[in-house]
């Protein structure tokens, strides 16, 4: 530690809360003590799609002839064609139009106790089909303004100000710090919650660390070190080894289901958590998509088992929750030579929770004849991604000026909300 300054510290370590892409993973004994634990808050978790999801074959509109005649080799067959149940190989009826696609069996018990919806032909208006540009654009809530250099969820809580906030009231589960929580609102992000340990001898490095924070002239400063050592305390005492999941909740292998298994674990803590981010990949598919099996279908179970999981895992904690899920842009109504799709436009959401008026699909459906494509290939956006988000914010989290949230959308236009969030 000798020669080093605190720029060089905080540069080399990650350690800072504020615009932080992480915290260390060190300080085992940081503080002796119980969780504090707070009153209850609503909060809401994000899942991040990568790659661009073939929501088609997720909220199947099997009744359309067109979608047949677009996907020979992947469509999902229509329910009571090829059996009525997902272990037959076909879409799971939801209501006389959409279907699920059968992988998502384990949520069709949610989506009929009015827990989860569907939200389709929703996405961002620009139209861009670099999945990059697409993500930054949706994650900072600007569609096509690539200079915002926050996330639409940071701004969300600095629009929601609390008075002590936890030092863990926004965290994703994740390597780095996404474009969605970047911003002056603290946040961490945590790529696996065990590894919050100790590397190296503690006494050596927590005394150097505390003195360097202890005479920071910076109250800032001084304020970060105390919520890191707030957040550091509180997630090494959580002990995810040995968390056991409530009501029989079995989380799918792999990161995905860590990572819901972990935020549902933060939550049940009652430790302040308001707002949560994790993301999966491997969702382009522009080769052997697949239709019932295959590896759309693979991720899909993965998705539906992990989702199910955290809605029993959660019991009456459902109530303060509503999760949502997205992907940068949707796929191609057409199928591929390669028996894949290509990059699209409109797409789906999924919105779970205790909140959530479920049961339904939401959407303003645009069709899916040749003339009704975008550009001739693509669903149409007819419910701007923000709109859903909007309405999470207004009705779930007391969010109540946009100005700032989403700059240039008006969220407050009339008739702009879907009205799928309870009030």
């Amino acid at each position: 530690m000798k020669g080093m300054t605190r720029r060089i510290f905080l540069k080399n370590s990650g350690i800072a809360v504020f615009g932080a892409s992480a915290l260390p993973t060190f300080l085992r004994n940081a503080v002796a003590g119980t969780l504090p634990r707070r009153a209850p808050r609503k909060v809401l978790v994000v899942l991040f799609q990568r790659g661009a999801v073939d929501g088609l074959n997720v909220v199947v509109p099997y009744a359309e002839s067109s979608y047949y005649d677009y996907r020979p080799t992947i469509g999902i067959p229509r329910p009571g064609r090829g059996g009525s149940d997902g272990a037959q190989g076909a879409a799971l009826d939801l209501d006389g139009f959409f279907g699920l696609h059968p992988q998502l069996a384990p949520l069709l018990p949610l989506y009929r106790q009015g827990l989860l919806a569907a939200v389709h032909a929703t996405g961002s208006p620009d139209s861009s089909r670099s999945h990059f540009d697409a993500q930054d654009y949706m994650e900072a809530g600007t569609p096509g303004v690539k200079s915002t250099a926050s996330g639409w969820l940071n701004r969300a809580l600095i629009a929601q100000p609390m008075p002590k906030p936890s030092a863990l009231r926004a965290i994703a589960v994740s390597p780095s710090m996404p474009l969605t929580l970047r911003g002056s609102a603290p946040a961490i992000a945590v790529p696996d919650l065990r590894q919050f340990r100790f590397f190296g001898p503690p006494n050596l490095v927590e005394a150097n660390f505390e003195a360097m924070y202890a005479d920071a002239s910076d109250p800032r400063l001084r304020e970060t070190g105390s919520e890191t050592f707030a957040a550091v305390q509180t997630l090494q005492q959580l002990d995810p080894e040995k968390y056991q999941p409530a009501n029989g909740a079995q989380y799918p292998r792999g990161h995905f289901g860590r990572a819901l298994r972990e935020v549902a674990q933060l939550i049940k803590a009652g430790v302040g958590i308001e707002a949560a981010f994790l993301d999966s990949g491997g969702w382009d598919h522009h080769v052997n998509e697949g239709a019932v099996d295959g590896r759309l279908g693979s991720l899909l179970a993965e998705l539906g088992q992990g989702m199910a999981a955290f809605a029993a895992d959660m019991g009456p904690k459902l109530d303060d929750v509503v999760f949502v899920s997205m992907s940068e842009f949707g796929r191609t109504a057409r199928e591929n030579g390669d028996a894949g799709t290509d990059h699209g436009h409109g797409n789906y959401m999924f919105v779970m929770g205790g909140p959530v008026k479920g049961g339904k699909v939401y959407t303003r459906w645009p069709g899916l004849s040749p003339n009704l494509l975008n550009q001739d290939r693509d669903l149409k956006v007819t419910t701007d991604y923000r709109t859903v988000l909007a309405e999470i914010l207004r009705r779930h989290l007391d969010v109540g000026n946009f100005s700032e949230v989403f700059p240039g959308f008006d969220a407050d236009r009339s008739g702009n909300f879907l009205d799928l969030i309870r009030t």
